[in-house]
């Protein structure tokens, strides 16, 4: 499982998304937005009028949910071509979304809520040493009493259900693949992808290293967030966490 590929300076990504298009969202696991934000509305606390941060929001299908419930939704993306997409689906609902880097987000004292789901940029990071910074700066975003979530794919996930051709750093953490990847036209492509995994541990040390209050480490699967413990099975961990008052 070593000899992973070293992750690429730059947005590597992104030829990933512009590929992709709108098929992204033909991906089983964005089926269960809805299910989703029903949890993180309850969990982050959040009702019309509230000022959510989508970190990395990819095309903004959690955006979009949120501003369809009359929240205002400010969605970062790396990539023009997702963010073209969730501009062009925002018509008339709070939303707005930026071009921009999860390493260089600037806002403070912002949103009453930050959220950087689905590895939204985070699980691209690369296994560096910029993961703490990423999560100050979405914790300066945070008004005082904010909260936050973060999803992250799992290391003991990845580690026990490995799959041939893949290739695992465990001094870095990240997961390497070659995958095949269909546009909308139906037309296939190889791509590199890298992905930086965590554990429950490395996420609340993170978090409480950056000033946040961690509410709790999740285990959860696309479509089904839930306060569940993590473990072995789970795919992703979901970080909850608040700025102290």
């Amino acid at each position: 499982m070593t000899d992973t590929p070293p992750v690429p300076d730059g947005p590597w990504f992104n030829p990933v998304a512009e590929f992709l298009g709108e098929a992204y969202l033909r991906n089983a696991f964005t089926k269960g937005t809805v299910q989703e934000i029903d949890f993180l509305v309850d969990a982050l606390d959040l009702g019309p009028g509230a000022r959510v941060l989508d970190a990395g929001c990819g095309p903004g299908r959690h955006a979009l949910e949120l501003a369809r419930r009359g929240i205002a939704v400010t969605g970062v993306d790396l990539s023009p071509d997702f963010v073209a997409q969730a501009r062009a689906a925002a018509a008339d609902i709070p939303a707005t979304f930026e071009i921009g880097d999860i390493r260089e987000i600037a806002y403070v004292d912002e949103f009453d809520a930050v959220i950087c789901l689905c590895q939204g940029g985070f699980g691209l990071l690369g296994g560096g040493d910029d993961e703490l910074a990423v999560i100050g700066r979405l914790a300066r975003a945070l008004r005082p009493g904010g909260r936050l979530a973060v999803s992250a794919f799992s290391s003991y996930f990845v580690v026990r259900h490995h799959e041939a051709g893949e290739t695992f750093d465990p001094d870095t953490g990240v997961n390497h693949e070659r995958a095949m990847v269909r546009d909308a036209a139906g037309v296939e492509r190889e791509f590199d992808l890298w992905t930086t995994c965590y554990t429950p541990r490395e996420l609340r040390l993170l978090a409480v290293r950056a000033g946040l209050v961690v509410d709790g480490v999740h285990g959860v699967w696309p479509g089904r967030y839930a306060r569940v413990a993590p473990s072995l099975d789970a795919p992703e961990h979901l970080l909850l966490a608040s700025r102290p008052k």
